[in-house]
């Protein structure tokens, strides 16, 4: 008998790459940039957006300042595609993401919405990330 496996991480895309800036904007409009979250495998996987804790979008700011990347999610947006399904949002300040939950078939994609409402006078800032299952 002769018997085989392969084992597999879950393969997915993000981009664009952080950061995701929405520029300077008056205050009480609105603007919305999408992310477009791929998923490159052969099996589902489950992803759930969540902000930072405090102690890493610090740490990312800084490492910003010293010229390496942020996190690949930063203010990111996602919309619902017919090849996934999809859970609520999360508002975060001056930020609503759509959707924050979801699972995403393989050879699938999900776009994510973040959408920015410039309330009050003043640099808005927020770090989130995505978590994927079996990454």
């Amino acid at each position: 008998v002769r018997v085989s496996a392969k084992a597999e991480y879950s393969k997915y895309s993000i981009e664009p790459a952080s950061p995701m800036d929405f520029g300077t904007m008056v205050k009480g409009t609105k603007k919305s940039q999408t992310v477009l979250l791929e998923n490159k495998g052969k099996f589902n996987f489950k992803f759930h957006i969540c902000q930072a804790p405090k102690l890493a979008s610090a740490l990312e700011s800084k490492s910003s300042e010293e010229g390496k990347s942020a996190s690949s999610a930063t203010k990111c947006s996602v919309r619902r595609k017919s090849s996934s399904s999809t859970q609520a949002y999360l508002k975060i300040g001056t930020f609503t993401v759509f959707p924050c939950s979801g699972s995403i078939c393989p050879l699938g994609q999900q776009k994510i919405t973040v959408e920015c409402l410039a309330g009050q006078e003043g640099r808005c800032e927020e770090q989130l990330y995505i978590d994927i299952t079996g990454r």
